[in-house]
C-alpha cells in the first residue's frame, strides 16, 4: 500500500480517543484468518448467513530488529521533546508502535527504557541549579526573583513534556501500568523523577522555599509581587506532594511531603512570628477601632492569598494563626482598652466588626459577653443609684434599654445569650436602689396617661408603654408599683384628668397578662365603680328633678368601694350651707337605695368648676375643692389674712399653703399676695385680683390636685411596707401549718421561694419572733432553731 501523507493528530485527539486510531494495515492483516467471507452486503446468498467457526492462524512474529529498531524512534522523538525540537516521525504512527510493542510483551522493558531516558534528562537539569550562585542572605530579593523564575521554567518545561511523552506512551499507561499496581504511571513518574532529582536537592530546595518566603513577605509590607509566579511554584509544591500521596497507597513507602513539611511548615512558623510581634506592636499604638480594622483587613488579605495561590489545605493553619497572634492574645486587652468607648459613642459598625472578630475566635464571645454584661451594669448603675437623676431615671433606662436592643440587633445578630445576659444585668442593676425605680416607673406611666399629654399621638403611646413593660419586668418590688400606680390611676380618674380611657385599659390589661389577675383586681374595681357612677348620677339627676329647690349648684359624686381605693385621711372642712345641703339630699338618695351602708365623703378629691367677673370680662376656673372654698370667701370681701383663711375653711395648715401657693403664686393669679413672695408665711395677706387678665375663657388651676406630697409619698411607701409585713406573717403561718415542724434556715429558704418581693434576714426574723409572742409557733425547748406550729 502507498502511503499518504497524514496530518499530525492533535495532542487531546491522541489522549481522548486512542480507540479511533487506526491500524497500520500490515499488522492489521496479519491478525486476520483466512481470507474467506469478505466482501459486499448484497451478494451473499441465504445458506452464507449460518455461523461459520472460522480457525485464525498464530501471532506472526516480529520482523528481526524491529523491537530495537522502534525503541529507537521512540527514543528519538522523546529525546526531540525534551530538546524542544520537532520530531521528524507521526504521533500517530509512534503510538502504534507502542501499542505493537506492548502486544508482543514488551511492555516491561519498554517502561524500564522510558523511565531511564526520562531519569537521565532530569538529572541533567540539576547541573544548571548547582551553578546557578546561592547567596548567604535572603534580602537579595532580585537574585531569589531570577532562581525562582528560573526552577518554575524547569518545572513548567518538564510538565510540557510529561504530557506529550504519555501522549505517545498512553497505550503503556493504560494497559501496562495500570495492571501493575507497583508501578507509578507515566505522569506520577515523571513528577517522581522531578522531586527525586530536582526539588529534593538540598541547595535548590532552600533556595526555592527561602525566595517563596521572601516574595510572600514582600507582599505582606505591601509591595507587589508576582503572584502568578508564586502560584505556579506552589502548585508545584502541592503537585509533587499530591503524587507522593498517591504513589504511598501504591507502594507504602514514606517519601517526603515537599508542600506540607518543607513549605508550609516554615511558613506558618514565619506566620506566627509576623502576626505575634505585629500583634504587640499595634496594641500600644493604635486605637481599638483601628486595630481591630486592621485585624480584618489582614484575614482579608490572608484568605485572599490562600485563594490565588496557596494550596487549599493551608487555609485553616493560617487563618487560625492570624487569629490566635492578633485577637486571640489580645482578648481582654482589646475589650478593656476600647469597648466602654465603643458603647458609649454607639459605634454601631465597630462594635460589628468587634462581634464578628471575636466570634473567631475561641473564647472570644465569653468574653465579649462578660464585658458587655459588667458595661450595662455599670452604666445602669449610674442611672439607678444617683437620687439626683430620678428625674430622669426612667426614661433614661428606657433610652438605655432602646439603645442595648439596637446593637444586639444590628451589631450582635440577634444571639440569644446576648439577649439573656443584658436580661439578667437590667435585673440586678435596677434592683440595686429597692422600690424606688418602681416608684418612679409608675408615676411616668402616670405622666404618660394624663390628660393634656400631646406628645405622643395613640400609637406611639402605645409603644411608650410597651417599652415600659419591659422595664417594669426587671423589677423586684412590684407590690411599691402598684401602691403608687394604684394612687396616681385615682386622681386620673376622680379628678377627671385621664388622657384616654382606651389607653388606661390598655396599660391595665399588660399588667394583668405580666402578674396576673390578683394584681389588678383592685385597679379593675376602680373602673367599675366608676362607671357604677354614672349610673348612679343619672338617678340622682332624675330626682333632683323632682326636688321642690334642686338649687344653683349641679353635684357630681363618685361612689367608692372603700377595698378598691387608696386609703385617704379624712379632712373635716368648712363647707358653705348650699353645699351641706346637697350632701345631705344625696345622702338620703342613695342610702334610701342602698340600706346599711355608710358613707364618707373625701374632700381632698373634689374639685370645681366657678364662674367670676372680672374688669376683663368673664372666666371659668377648674378648681380644687378647697381651692373653691378659699374663692368663696372673697365673694363676702376683698382682702384676707392666711389666719382668717384658716379659721372660715377649715383646711389644715400645710394643704392651706400650697392651696393659697396656686392661687397667688402661680400662673394663674386671681389673688394678690402681699408681701410678695413664693411661700405662704403666717400673716400673710390674699387680695382679689381684679384685674385678673387670661387668654383662656376656661382656667386650670386644680393641678395642685394632682402633684405628689411629701406626705402622700410617705405613706404610700408605709403602707407597702405594712401590707409586706402581713405577707410574710401569713407566708411564715401557711408554711408552718404545712409542715408542723421546720428549722430556721429551711424556712427562711421556703419564705424566699414564695415572698414576691425582695426581703432582708433580719426582717424575717422579726415578723418569726412576733408570731412567736402572738403564739402562732413555738421554739423548740432542746433546739431553739427549730419551731413548731401551735394548733
Amino acid at each position: 500500500m502507498a502511503d499518504e501523507p497524514q496530518k499530525k493528530p492533535h495532542l487531546s485527539a491522541l489522549v481522548g480517543h486512542t480507540n479511533g486510531l487506526t491500524k497500520p494495515a500490515s499488522l492489521a492483516a496479519a491478525t486476520r484468518a483466512g481470507g474467506g467471507g469478505g466482501g459486499g452486503g448484497g451478494g451473499a446468498t441465504a445458506s452464507s448467513k449460518k455461523l461459520v467457526i472460522k480457525n485464525f492462524r498464530e501471532r506472526p512474529k516480529l520482523p528481526d530488529n524491529y523491537t530495537q529498531d522502534t525503541w529507537q524512534k521512540l527514543h528519538e522523538a522523546v529525546g526531540a521533546i525534551q530538546s524542544s525540537i520537532s520530531i521528524k516521525y507521526n504521533l500517530e504512527e509512534l503510538y502504534q508502535a507502542v501499542e505493537n510493542l506492548c502486544s508482543y510483551k514488551v511492555s516491561a522493558t519498554l517502561y524500564k527504557q522510558l523511565r531511564q531516558v526520562c531519569e537521565d534528562h532530569v538529572k541533567a537539569q540539576i547541573l544548571q541549579f548547582r551553578e546557578y550562585p546561592f547567596l548567604v542572605h535572603r534580602n537579595d530579593s532580585l537574585d531569589s526573583l531570577l532562581f525562582l523564575k528560573k526552577i518554575n521554567k524547569c518545572w513548567q518545561d518538564h510538565c510540557r513534556q510529561m504530557i506529550m511523552i504519555r501522549s505517545i506512551f498512553l497505550f503503556l499507561d493504560r494497559t501496562y501500568v495500570l495492571q501493575n499496581s507497583m508501578l507509578p504511571s507515566i505522569w506520577d513518574m515523571g513528577l517522581e523523577l522531578f522531586r527525586n532529582h530536582v526539588i529534593s536537592d538540598r541547595q535548590v530546595q532552600s533556595k526555592t522555599i527561602d525566595g517563596i518566603l521572601l516574595l510572600i513577605e514582600l507582599e505582606r509590607n505591601g509591595e507587589a509581587v508576582d503572584r502568578s509566579l508564586l502560584r505556579s511554584l506552589l502548585s508545584m509544591l502541592s503537585d509533587l506532594q499530591a503524587s507522593t500521596a498517591n504513589f504511598i497507597k501504591k507502594t507504602m513507602f514514606r517519601n517526603r511531603q515537599v508542600y506540607k513539611e518543607s513549605f508550609e511548615q516554615r511558613f506558618l512558623e514565619e506566620t506566627n512570628c509576623l502576626y505575634a510581634a505585629e500583634g504587640q506592636r499595634l496594641m500600644q499604638e493604635r486605637e481599638v477601632p483601628e486595630y481591630l480594622h486592621h485585624v480584618n483587613k489582614r484575614l482579608e488579605e490572608e484568605g485572599d492569598r490562600v485563594i490565588t495561590y496557596l494550596d487549599h489545605s493551608t487555609q485553616k493553619p493560617l487563618i487560625a494563626c492570624v487569629e490566635k497572634q492578633l485577637l486571640g492574645e489580645h482578648l481582654s486587652a482589646i475589650l478593656q482598652k476600647g469597648l466602654d468607648n465603643l458603647l458609649d459613642e454607639n459605634r454601631i459598625s465597630d462594635l460589628t466588626q468587634t462581634y464578628q472578630l471575636f466570634s473567631r475566635v475561641k473564647g472570644g464571645q465569653q468574653i465579649l459577653l462578660q464585658h458587655w454584661s459588667e458595661y450595662i451594669k455599670n452604666f445602669g448603675t449610674t442611672i439607678v443609684v444617683n437620687p439626683e437623676k430620678d428625674k430622669d431615671m426612667v426614661q433614661e433606662l428606657l433610652d438605655f434599654k432602646d439603645k442595648v436592643d439596637h446593637i444586639i440587633e444590628v451589631c450582635f445578630q440577634k444571639n440569644e445569650k446576648f439577649i439573656n445576659l443584658m436580661k439578667e444585668s437590667f435585673e440586678t442593676f435596677i434592683n440595686k436602689r429597692p422600690n424606688k425605680p418602681a416608684e418612679l416607673i409608675a408615676k411616668y406611666v402616670d405622666s404618660k396617661l394624663r390628660a393634656g399629654n400631646k406628645e405622643a399621638t395613640d400609637e406611639e403611646l402605645e409603644r411608650i408603654l410597651d417599652k415600659i413593660m419591659i422595664i417594669f419586668r426587671f423589677i423586684h418590688g412590684k407590690d411599691v408599683f402598684e401602691a403608687f400606680y394604684k394612687k396616681d390611676l385615682a386622681k386620673r380618674l376622680l379628678v377627671g384628668k385621664s388622657a384616654s380611657v382606651d389607653a388606661e385599659k390598655s396599660m391595665l390589661s399588660k399588667l394583668k397578662h405580666e402578674c396576673g389577675a390578683a394584681f389588678t383586681s383592685k385597679l379593675e374595681g376602680m373602673f367599675k365603680d366608676m362607671e357604677l357612677s354614672k349610673d348612679v348620677m343619672v338617678q340622682f339627676k332624675q330626682y333632683m328633678q323632682n326636688q321642690s329647690d334642686p338649687g344653683n349648684i349641679d353635684l357630681t359624686v363618685n361612689i367608692l368601694t372603700m377595698g378598691y381605693w387608696p386609703t385617704y385621711t379624712p379632712m373635716d372642712v368648712h363647707l358653705n350651707s348650699e353645699m351641706i345641703k346637697l350632701q345631705e339630699v344625696f345622702k338620703t338618695f342613695y342610702l334610701g337605695k342602698h340600706s346599711g351602708r355608710k358613707l364618707q365623703w373625701q374632700t381632698t378629691l373634689g374639685h370645681a368648676v366657678l364662674k367670676a367677673e372680672f374688669k376683663e370680662g368673664k372666666k371659668e376656673f377648674q378648681v380644687s375643692l378647697f381651692q373653691t372654698l378659699v374663692l368663696l370667701m372673697f365673694n363676702e370681701g376683698d382682702e384676707f389674712s392666711f389666719e382668717d383663711i384658716k379659721m372660715a375653711t377649715g383646711v389644715e395648715d400645710s394643704e392651706l399653703r400650697r392651696t393659697l401657693q396656686s392661687l397667688a403664686c402661680g400662673k394663674a393669679r386671681v389673688l394678690i399676695k402681699n408681701p410678695k413672695g413664693k411661700d405662704v408665711e403666717d400673716g400673710d395677706k390674699f387680695i382679689f385680683n381684679g384685674d385678673f387678665k387670661h387668654k383662656l375663657f376656661r382656667i386650670k388651676i386644680n393641678q395642685i390636685q394632682m402633684k405628689e406630697t411629701i406626705e402622700e409619698q410617705v405613706s404610700t411607701t408605709e403602707r407597702v411596707f405594712q401590707d409586706r409585713q402581713y405577707q410574710i406573717d401569713a407566708a411564715i403561718v401557711r408554711i408552718m401549718k404545712m409542715r408542723k415542724t421546720l428549722g430556721h434556715n429551711l424556712l427562711v429558704s421556703e419564705l424566699y421561694n414564695q415572698l414576691k418581693f425582695p426581703v432582708k434576714p433580719g426582717d424575717l426574723k422579726k415578723r418569726i419572733e412576733s408570731l412567736i409572742d402572738r403564739d402562732y409557733m413555738e421554739r423548740d425547748k432542746d433546739n431553739p432553731n427549730q419551731y413548731h406550729y401551735v394548733a
